[in-house]
C-alpha cells in the first residue's frame, strides 16, 4: 500500500498547483471578476480629461521640438 499511496500523493502535489495556475490564467475568469471589479471599485475617467492631457503632453513636446530646432540652427 506504500507505493500506491505515494504515487496518489505525488499526483495530487502535482495536479494542485497546476490546475489552479490554469484556471488563475484563464482570460474570461480574469476578465469578468477582476478588471470589472476593478471598474466598479475605480470607474475610468471622463475620456475628455484623457484627451486634455494628450494634447497637453503634445504641445509640450512641440515646444520642445521648436527650441531645439532654433538652438541647432
Amino acid at each position: 500500500m506504500g507505493v500506491k499511496l505515494e504515487v496518489f500523493r505525488m499526483t495530487i502535489y502535482l495536479t494542485f498547483p497546476v490546475a489552479m495556475f490554469w484556471i488563475a490564467n484563464q482570460a474570461e475568469w480574469f476578465e469578468n471578476s477582476v478588471i470589472q471589479r476593478k471598474r466598479e471599485l475605480w470607474p475610468p475617467e471622463k475620456d475628455s480629461q484623457l484627451e486634455e492631457f494628450k494634447e497637453r503632453l503634445r504641445k509640450r513636446r512641440e515646444e520642445k521640438l521648436l527650441r531645439s530646432a532654433q538652438q541647432s540652427s
